[in-house]
């Protein structure tokens, strides 16, 4: 077994598509469109299934946000310069609404090196610094 996709329902598409593209590196790898079903599905990640898991976005028409519950937790990037992705969503923010919401730093107790943004959906994404001790 292993890991596909995670889903995440996002209000608006094309603003989660250019966060993660832009301020985080992925690539869209692929969309569907679910005209009839009344949703459109996105793709994004470091690579394609199988050889990597993928983010999947699902935009429901209509619903341009959603409570994030409180079991909800963050998703995990590896990254090579925290600090670099750190200032990309800064210039990023404005315009795609996305915030550095834990600075660069080691994590209590530890030295592993993290980070978290907020993507504009309101959802973590927790970021690590590559070389760091997990």
């Amino acid at each position: 077994m292993r890991l596909l996709h995670t889903m995440l329902r996002v209000g608006q598409l094309q603003r989660s598509i250019d966060f993660y593209t832009q301020a985080l590196g992925m690539t869209l790898l692929r969309t569907v469109d679910r005209p009839d079903q009344q949703y459109t599905l996105a793709y994004l990640g470091y690579g394609p299934n199988p050889e990597h898991a993928e983010l999947e976005f699902t935009y429901n028409y209509g619903t341009e946000k959603y409570e994030l519950g409180t079991a909800y937790g963050h998703i995990a990037l590896g990254v090579d310069d925290i600090n670099a992705v750190c200032e990309k969503v800064r210039g990023l923010g404005a315009s795609l609404g996305g915030v550095v919401s834990r600075e660069p730093g080691p994590v209590k107790g530890g030295n592993t090196v993290i980070a978290f943004v907020t993507d504009p959906d309101g959802y973590k994404v927790e970021l690590i610094q590559h070389g760091s001790p997990i």
